[in-house]
């Protein structure tokens, strides 16, 4: 039988609502400081109560979002639970509330035990303090000793590849290695809870890998973990249990297999939304995508496809500036439906430059007899002008694939086979016969 005492995180009602356009007031660091220095005397449980709000004025009511509305859950010590949703779903809110970053406007969230936070890039950092430094003061936010700082302190740097720039401000920092030195501390600073959002995205495929095995490690202790991703693989593999968000509230708690299609079915209604109507999407907005459109070799539009026939992807956008975008890379990553990279397509990557575009127009991208094998893929849309994401869309597109036969034998791949196909020849030789020799 489950008590309190197996309870790490205990979540009642919990709402946050925000003014639109008014900034959230952020604690300072001073703040920070002397919450942690006071840690070792506070009590191992913490908790955010708040009574119920009053009534938002009709006439206002326009002027106010709820980003969280009653979310009610606990997880137990050593569990592994995954946050889900679409982007705005409430899933950055909840971990912030509950690394007290801000506060609940109702209900009540109570953590015990101490807790390690990698939320957005630099969160914790000082950027004016040199990597070596923000170590020491994140080790005393957590109410660590000294002691226990230096002994962790060269496997931090090591893991976090940064011994080079370890005494240089973290303000002169990349985001790579802002997320890789904060990703380190959080997870060898040993908290008893870890809180992960969707910042690892930020990292390259090595040290993602490394992430994951790491947290695997901490998971492995008996530590609790919340782990907020937009990557199904990830979280398939990773999470014994998985919370699902929907604008504001919890639409499923329960078995991570049955999560994940709940989210996959979600994600696949919202692709009915025109692009150009898409709300849950980043960038400054310099260029502003309004359709993508898929058609076949023979360039008419195309609603499914074969293994070995030519894709065309075209993507329809347009400048609010009017004016012509200068140094334009897209970026349209293929995935599963439970979040597998499948490929990257890049126009730079693969030799095409755009140095100079029209202010509206179309851009295509060619794929020669696609190799994927029978299935359903996601595309996602990033575009940067000068360096800067102007667009970005996650599950922007569905490509289908459909089974054929690809080898032309009357045998049909089976989806357990892998997802992708391969041309291939197969010889047998005799023994001591040059293979090379046709």
């Amino acid at each position: 039988m489950e008590t309190m005492s197996d309870t790490a995180i205990y979540v009642e009602n919990l709402s946050k609502r925000y003014r639109i356009g008014q900034r959230e007031p952020y604690r300072a660091l001073r703040d920070v400081l002397s919450r942690g220095f006071a840690a070792p005397f506070r009590a191992a449980t913490s908790a955010f109560r708040r009574p119920p709000s009053a009534k938002v004025n009709p006439k206002t009511a326009n002027n106010y979002i709820w980003a969280l509305k009653d979310v009610s859950f606990d997880v137990n010590r050593g569990e592994v639970v995954g946050i889900i949703g679409r982007n705005g779903a409430g899933k950055s809110t909840l971990l912030k509330i509950l690394s007290r970053i801000t506060e609940p406007t109702e209900g009540c969230a109570e953590i015990r035990g101490r807790v390690g936070s990698l939320l957005e890039v630099g969160t914790g950092f000082h950027p004016e303090l040199t990597g070596r430094e923000n170590i020491y003061l994140n080790g005393a936010i957590l109410g660590m000793k000294k002691q226990e700082i230096e002994k962790k302190f060269a496997e931090i740097v090591d893991f976090a590849e940064v011994a080079q720039f370890i005494d240089t401000p973290v303000k002169y920092y990349s985001s790579g290695m802002s997320v890789r030195l904060a990703f380190s501390v959080a997870a060898h600073l040993e908290p008893e809870i870890l809180m992960i959002d969707e910042v690892l995205a930020v990292g390259d495929t090595g040290f993602q890998k490394k992430c994951l095995g790491k947290m695997g490690d901490v998971a492995r202790k008996g530590r609790t973990i919340l782990f907020v991703s937009h990557n199904m693989a990830a979280v398939a593999n990773f999470c014994t249990r998985v919370i699902m968000l929907k604008d504001g509230k919890i639409d499923y708690n329960g078995g991570t297999n049955d999560a994940i299609q709940r989210y996959i079915e979600f994600f696949g209604s919202s692709r009915k939304i025109s692009l150009s109507d898409r709300a849950d999407r980043r960038g400054n907005g310099a260029l502003h995508l309004t359709d993508i459109v898929f058609r076949n070799g023979k360039g008419e539009i195309a609603t499914f496809f074969q293994t070995g026939d030519d894709v065309v992807i075209e993507l329809r956008y347009e400048s609010p500036s009017k004016k012509p975008l200068h140094n334009v890379r897209i970026g349209l990553p293929i995935d599963t439906v439970t979040g597998q990279r499948v490929t990257m397509l890049q126009n730079e990557m693969s030799g095409h430059f755009f140095e100079k575009i029209p202010p509206a127009g179309r851009i295509t991208c060619r794929i020669p007899n696609v190799l994927l094998a029978a299935g359903r893929y996601y595309l996602t849309v990033s575009v940067t002008v000068n360096g800067v994401i102007a667009d970005w869309i996650i599950q922007a597109g569905t490509l289908d694939i459909e089974e054929s036969d690809f080898f032309n034998t009357g045998r049909y791949p089976e989806t357990q086979d892998g997802i992708m196909l391969m041309p291939q020849e197969w010889t047998v030789h005799g023994a001591g016969e040059n293979i090379l020799r046709r």
